[in-house]
């Protein structure tokens, strides 16, 4: 019986660290489109300021990102970011049938936390692969944005536990109240 001989389809890691710049770099297009979705959905003042500063700061993600593209001599161009549309098309499940309030700001804060914990994993990512290839310029630039998804990330988390959270389990109750009354 004769043998198939095995042929890799893995690539090298400058091909994994390049689709995987192509993948955020649509993420974060596709969220400079979400975030004012998002935005428009809240009713906390410090959710909505956090959720527009983090949209203006996405836009400096991308031009980092085109940057980056350029420092490695490539075309900066998106590749569908499949994780990235789930994650948004799960929020917007989430939030389809809640009404404007603490409830809904707290689904809100979690589907913003989802995002950043996906945005913080491919960025320090990308940074651990630019450091193995050598890359030192591009590894600063993606550290920088790594830190700034980490600090959002932390203020979402803040945003939470001073008290939406509380408040939006008192609104569920009092919603329950209401409806068994």
């Amino acid at each position: 019986m004769e043998r198939k001989k095995q042929t890799s389809n893995a690539k090298d890691l400058r091909d994994i660290f390049l689709t995987g710049l192509k993948d955020i770099y649509w993420a974060e297009q596709a969220l400079t489109k979400k975030l004012p979705e998002m935005e428009a959905k809240a009713s906390d003042v410090r959710l909505k300021t956090a959720i527009k500063d983090h949209c203006a700061q996405t836009y400096e993600h991308v031009a980092r990102l085109e940057k980056v593209f350029g420092l490695i001599g490539e075309k900066a161009e998106g590749k569908k970011c499949l994780a990235m549309e789930g994650i948004m098309k799960e929020g917007d499940e989430s939030l389809a049938d809640i009404q404007e309030g603490t409830v809904r700001d707290s689904v809100l804060v979690a589907a913003c936390q989802k995002v950043e914990h996906y945005e913080i994993t491919c960025y320090g990512t990308l940074a651990a692969y630019a450091k193995t290839l050598n890359e030192r310029e591009v590894q600063q630039l993606l550290l920088r944005t790594l830190g700034e998804e980490k600090k959002s990330d932390c203020i979402l988390t803040s945003i939470a536990d001073t008290d939406l959270n509380s408040r939006a389990l008192s609104g569920s109750h009092q919603s329950k109240n209401l409806k068994a009354v």
